[in-house]
């Protein structure tokens, strides 16, 4: 897989994913079921060898009834003014 600049960003979005579907109680074939993808989809995004695209994070954070506000303040990102 070809690093990115933002790997660590990336990482910890994968750490903060797991966390999002284990604090909703599902397993991952349910979230799939979910998002109506296959288990190894997320399997492959929560161990870093999936990226996600923004659009992607958000049916994640829907699908766990999790605020994508909220997913993003605790990746720290601030945006310039």
């Amino acid at each position: 897989m070809k690093k990115s600049v933002w790997h660590k960003k990336y990482k910890t979005l994968s750490l903060e994913l797991l966390n999002l579907r284990k604090d909703a109680g599902l397993t991952q074939i349910q979230l799939a079921e979910k998002l109506d993808k296959p288990q190894s989809y997320i399997s492959k995004y929560e161990s870093g060898d999936r990226y996600l695209d923004f659009i992607e994070v958000l049916a994640v954070c829907e699908a766990c009834n999790a605020d994508p506000i909220q997913l993003i303040q605790k990746l720290n990102v601030s945006f310039p003014k």
